[in-house]
């Protein structure tokens, strides 16, 4: 088995996921600049040309990150990060797609349609990126909102996926200098107990 990884907030949900349930796993690093992505093999790989990819002993693939923890999360259940009964797992699943579609899309989104390394991926509207800037700090509010109510964790009481993956929006914003504004307290309490965990030095 072996994971082929590298720079960017996919490959780093992965790598917090693993550090989260102590599992190691040999890692092959995947460099952009160097057009790895593009390479023949790697395309047999994934034929988006995207990362992480999951490789196991059989040879079987399994790409997306969200899937290749659900794939670690069923090989070892303990700790759960996908919640432990029916009412939990439907709480961590809504959470973490709100967390992607609500925040990680936008920020991404500033960064498709800003950022020269996405120019030959997509068509770039930089007017667009501007406009999902401005939006970011909304998006903040509404999660300073939502956890209003006293909770550690973004599901609940323990810490899951859905926190590994606003917590990774949180650090891929203050990559496009895109930080979590200081005065929501809420949200800045929670990314403080989120992002001092070990497993975020993945």
């Amino acid at each position: 088995m072996k994971l082929h990884q590298g720079m960017g907030p996919n490959s780093y949900r992965v790598r917090i996921f693993l550090k989260e349930k102590a599992i190691e796993v040999p890692m092959v690093e995947v460099d952009f600049a160097k057009g790895e992505h593009r390479a023949p093999d790697f395309l047999k790989l994934n034929s988006l040309g995207q990362i992480p990819v999951l490789e196991l002993d059989d040879g079987t693939i399994i790409t997306e990150s969200v899937a290749i923890c659900r794939y670690f999360e069923e090989a070892q259940p303990e700790p759960p990060l996908f919640g432990s009964d029916a009412v939990s797992r439907a709480k961590v699943e809504m959470w973490n797609r709100r967390a992607e579609l609500v925040i990680f899309a936008t920020i991404g989104n500033v960064a498709l349609h800003s950022d020269a390394f996405f120019k030959d991926r997509l068509t770039q509207f930089p007017a667009f990126a501007e406009t999902e800037r401005q939006a970011v700090p909304k998006k903040w509010a509404w999660l300073d909102r939502e956890l209003a109510d006293g909770r550690p964790f973004l599901a609940g009481d323990n810490f899951s996926v859905a926190d590994i993956t606003a917590g990774v929006c949180d650090w891929l914003g203050e990559v496009f200098g895109m930080e979590i504004p200081a005065s929501l307290k809420n949200v800045q309490r929670w990314n403080e107990r989120v992002r001092s965990r070990p497993s975020w030095n993945a």
